[in-house]
């Protein structure tokens, strides 16, 4: 069955969520979450290239051959107007007893075929109109207008559906009379009344012609003043009548050149990208223009445009006009030329989005169409973020789309009802993956504004619907054949769980997400069987990341077994490709850095997956430094005096640590700057020297460097926030290390440096990580009273050198 479903780098945790999840900033560095998002919806918004008026909307050669039409249409029944007057009036009226008798009988004749074809004419439309509510059956092999509406010759192309019945019948499909079944049908009958209209102008053309051409009209005698103006007031009705006929068969020549020779309304449908079952939609309006310009002004149809009018069919009540109006909407929503146009107009309508989000709920299969379409729809519309604030705020609208998502219980239960091997089991396989898709992708648009993630979480049991959907069997993940409908899913609802999970004030719906007894559980087995599937790997670890911006949470990612062993298997993996580096390792070293933050449960279950030399391996790879220098260094600082003695192999990475301070950009000197000062603290000012003098670097070389970064560094960064504070907080443990190296940096100018930049700090540098622009975790030393602290020593130095002297 073909589903037709479409499926800085280094030492960054991914925030700015987009349809792929890549990202390019992270949570040691704050950011603009929405900036990403304004881009592509501005990019969205230019991407269509400039049209002209007609491109943009096609359905303009209708109402301007409606407005043809009726112009003729109004001419001859103004003619005919004038013509019964005159009939009545002057002739039969003044002249009835002077009249000769074929001359009587004429006009007689002519008055009553003339009003035959009125009658007809003032119905025709309205049988024409009430035909196409039921066209909706018609089958896709419709080649014409004409055949369409020939429903005598193709009868076979007329089908029922199979509905759910009504309190009402429908009415082309009512019998006027209980026999002759086929000739009273509504929807035959316009054919009926078409053909008397013909007849009726033909016979009145060849009576009008044969009396004007005869001009017989009698002898007048003189001083007969009766019929005196006899022959004058005949001429005038004669012509009047041939005027009014030929001017109606000149009505529907046009009409049927346009239509069945030229084939305008297949022209339109073809423009409109409507598909095959578009002649439905494409002849409903039609009609519908014709008859506003018949019955009101002949500009009245003018006024017309597809999407007003699939919109007002939407609130119909008929479900054959609410399929009609959802399909155009559909379609027009989807198209690259018309989608800007029309997604404007439906915004801009709350009823109709309210109408909408109604339809989510609805249960009959029968209409499934009319809701996937709806979902459709909606799944576009809140692409824009004003339309998605709109869709959110309507009352119950987050439970509608619940009502889309169907979990695989739901399925479960369904096929035992209908059996597995029944072909219906499939057509509801189909409807559950493409309605679970569509909700998916509702909400993942939904969630681009913080406030609606909020909404999601507080519905209920939507969270637990989703997470359900991160669910996929081990067989599958191994597998390289899964289905694409399959995969999908995982990866939107990954995808809607990150975004959810990196909101801006979400505590407390993170803590949601982990207490979910699922959730963490779900992503491990995509962890651990996922190797063939890494973009849902990466997703899943960056769900974990954000996970960890909460204390709760991070306490169960990191209880639940396993999930840490996975993380460093992924992180230190070596036989994959560049991409996966890239994208998945670092992320994995994001996630572990992020869970061993100001978590000692977390660093105790490391340390016991005794990983430490490991670690100070990784600080070799370019890579994976960034990530493996802040690992160890919350590992130094939050594991305990019970793990000492461990801590101590990290000394071996000192002369790493302080090569990559003397020798690297900018990232990777914070890390380390932050990495060497808790490595110091696990050996003695002997040990430290051994170590300084194995890496070749002198105590005097590292401080003129820190000197350096302060200088370069004269306000704190977005980019690197910390680097000034953990290049003080090395300075210090210098100063107290060694009483030398406190001359050493007020040669170099420290004091005057430290002055400076206690004139310069920001809450930017009091914190570990950021969500956005929000910090998060506070570091419990304040990096004002740091500098305060480093510049005291300077002076308590300065101090004791003058009392010396005294």
């Amino acid at each position: 069955m073909d589903h037709n479903l479409s499926i800085e780098r280094e030492g960054s945790i991914h925030l700015q969520v987009s349809e792929t999840g890549s990202t390019g900033t992270t949570t040691f560095e704050p950011s603009l979450l929405n900036s990403s998002i304004d881009k592509s919806e501005k990019d969205t918004a230019n991407s269509v290239s400039p049209t002209t008026s007609t491109d943009i909307a096609p359905e303009k050669k209708l109402t301007l051959f409606a407005l043809q039409l009726a112009v003729f249409e109004k001419a001859a029944t103004n003619i005919g107007t004038l013509g019964f007057i005159w009939a009545t009036v002057v002739l039969l009226g003044g002249f009835a007893i002077t009249l000769e008798k074929a001359d009587f009988w004429f006009i007689s004749i002519i008055l009553v075929v003339e009003g035959t074809r009125i009658f007809s004419r003032s119905h025709e439309l309205e049988w024409q109109h009430q035909a196409t509510w039921s066209i909706t059956d018609v089958k896709f092999g419709i080649k014409s207008y004409k055949e369409m509406m020939s429903s005598s010759k193709h009868k076979t192309e007329v089908t029922t559906t199979s509905r759910t019945p009504t309190r009402t019948w429908i009415s082309s499909e009512v019998q006027l009379l209980p026999y002759a079944r086929w000739f009273f049908l509504s929807r035959h009958f316009s054919r009926i009344l078409y053909w008397l209209q013909l007849i009726s102008a033909a016979v009145c053309v060849v009576l009008s012609s044969i009396n004007l051409v005869r001009h017989d009209f009698g002898v007048v005698a003189d001083g007969d003043t009766d019929k005196r103006n006899r022959k004058s007031a005949l001429y005038i009705f004669y012509s009047l009548a041939l005027a009014e006929a030929l001017l109606f068969l000149m009505e529907k020549a046009y009409w049927e050149w346009k239509i069945s020779y030229y084939k305008l309304l297949e022209e339109v449908n073809d423009e409109c990208d409507l598909g095959p079952s578009g002649m439905v939609s494409v002849t409903r309006f039609f009609y519908d223009a014709y008859s506003r310009c018949i019955y009101g002004s002949i500009f009245d149809g003018l006024k017309m445009d597809m999407v007003s009018f699939s919109m007002e069919l939407l609130a119909s009540n008929s479900p054959d006009e609410q399929l009609i109006g959802a399909r155009i909407l559909k379609q027009f929503s989807i198209s690259a030329r018309f989608s800007d146009d029309t997604l404007q107009k439906i915004g801009m309508s709350i009823s109709v989005v309210e109408r909408l989000v109604e339809i989510l709920n609805w249960t009959d299969h029968n209409e499934e169409e009319i809701r996937r379409s709806a979902a459709e729809i909606l799944s576009k519309l809140a692409s824009m973020k004003h339309n998605s604030l709109r869709i959110a705020g309507i009352p119950g609208a987050m439970e509608s789309i619940s009502s889309l998502l169907q979990t695989n219980r739901s399925l479960i239960h369904a096929a035992g009802e209908i059996g597995e091997k029944n072909p219906k089991f499939d057509h509801l396989t189909y409807n559950v993956w493409t309605s679970n898709h569509l909700g998916l992708l509702i909400l993942k648009k939904l969630a681009r504004d913080h406030d609606n993630c909020g909404k999601i979480g507080n519905t209920r049991g939507l969270l637990s619907k989703i997470i359900d959907f991160t669910h996929i069997e081990e067989n599958l993940l191994k597998s390289e054949n899964a289905t694409p409908p399959q995969l999908l899913t995982v990866k939107r609802s990954l995808q809607l769980l990150k975004m959810l999970a990196s909101t801006i004030g979400g505590e407390h719906l993170r803590s949601e997400i982990s207490e979910i007894v699922f959730t963490i559980s779900n992503v491990r087995d995509i962890l651990r069987h996922g190797k063939k599937h890494t973009h849902l790997q990466k997703l899943s670890i960056e769900i974990l990341t954000f996970l960890a911006l909460e204390s709760d949470a991070t306490e169960n990612v990191g209880a639940t077994g396993g999930v840490l062993r996975e993380l460093f298997n992924i992180f230190f993996k070596r036989s994959i490709t560049e991409d996966y580096k890239h994208e998945v390792t670092v992320a994995a070293g994001e996630a572990l850095a992020m869970l061993a933050l100001d978590s000692k449960s977390n660093c105790h279950r490391i340390m016991k997956l005794k990983l430490l030399k490991r670690l100070v391996e990784a600080l070799k790879d370019p890579l994976l430094r960034v990530s493996a220098a802040r690992i160890l260094r919350n590992l130094c600082i939050y594991s305990g005096s019970e793990w000492f003695h461990h801590l101590k192999e990290v000394a071996a990475a000192t002369p790493i640590i302080l090569q990559a301070i003397m020798t690297e950009g900018n990232k990777v000197q914070e890390v380390m700057a932050g990495l060497a000062t808790n490595v110091f603290k696990y050996m003695t000012s002997h040990e430290s020297r051994i170590l300084f003098k194995d890496a070749g670097i002198t105590e005097a070389e590292l401080a003129n460097k820190l000197m350096e970064i302060l200088k370069n560094h004269k306000y704190p960064t977005s980019k690197v926030p910390r680097i000034r504070r953990f290049t003080v907080e090395l300075a210090i443990w210098m100063m107290k290390d060694k009483a030398e190296n406190i001359y050493t940096f007020k040669d170099l100018g420290m004091e005057e440096a430290l002055k400076g930049v206690l004139e310069t700090t920001s809450e930017l540098e009091n914190f570990n990580v950021f969500c956005g622009s929000v910090g998060l975790n506070r570091h419990k030393l304040a990096t004002q009273s740091m500098f305060e602290t480093a510049l005291e020593l300077m002076e308590d130095m300065q101090n004791i050198n003058n009392l010396d002297k005294l």
